[in-house]
């Protein structure tokens, strides 16, 4: 049976619908919780394709995640070999392994059902999406340089560098297509309060905006699997 190998990095940023995509096409899902002690592996063996979920964390904090060094290291592996998907912190990773930068607490933070330009690049995951799409954010770190051979493929106000792919099928997003509204109302009140956000009107957003979400994000995420 083809299997992905997903990498997570945070106990509270797991796959999320992505267990539920990849199980309606019969895949299976190797989740590696990296956060928890388990070897990040140093290469792809028979897995078909690589995802590196979020946290918070930068790239190349490996003071205080001693496992992102082996994540760089199986990112260059894979690279080309398979497609890969790198979701927030995942899509900083993937700036930073080829070349690109990320700064931390870098302009305004992003929580919640945000409006995301998709850029008239040619790419297989995005063809026939509208101009504008919605997607769940949760971050203030951002992508601030990609790498030299990096296309960018979605943009939003507050952060330009919402998806970019390196080569032909390596990807990395700044949102999170995998969370639903239940994650949304776990988040911590009173930090999104300080950050100038409104917990009940996130909530809600999730909650009338989730039948797009799903539609949009489990056709792109399918559109991922189809290069297995």
């Amino acid at each position: 049976m083809t299997s992905v190998l997903i990498i997570e990095n945070d106990p509270d940023s797991g796959p999320g619908k992505l267990l539920d995509w990849l199980d309606e096409r019969g895949i299976t899902a190797d989740v590696v919780r990296a956060w928890d002690g388990e070897p990040v592996p140093s290469s792809m063996g028979n897995h078909a394709a690589l995802i590196m979920l979020g946290g918070g964390l930068l790239p190349d904090e490996d003071d205080h995640a001693p496992w992102l060094p082996a994540e760089r290291d199986l990112l260059r592996a894979a690279h080309g070999q398979v497609p890969v998907l790198g979701i927030c912190l995942g899509g900083q990773l993937v700036a930073h392994t080829f070349g690109g930068q990320v700064q931390g607490k870098y302009g305004l933070p992003e929580k919640g059902v945000t409006a995301l330009s998709v850029l008239p690049a040619d790419d297989v995951l995005l063809h026939g999406l509208p101009s504008t799409v919605w997607a769940i954010e949760s971050h203030q770190d951002q992508i601030t340089r990609l790498p030299e051979d990096a296309v960018l493929l979605m943009s939003s106000e507050r952060c330009p560098n919402q998806m970019l792919r390196v080569g032909e099928r390596t990807w990395g997003v700044q949102f999170h297509p995998e969370v639903a509204a239940d994650r949304v109302r776990r988040w911590n009140p009173e930090r999104l309060r300080s950050m100038g956000f409104d917990p009940d009107a996130l909530v809600a957003d999730a909650e009338r905006y989730a039948a797009e979400l799903d539609k949009t994000w489990s056709t792109v995420f399918g559109r991922f699997l189809s290069n297995l």
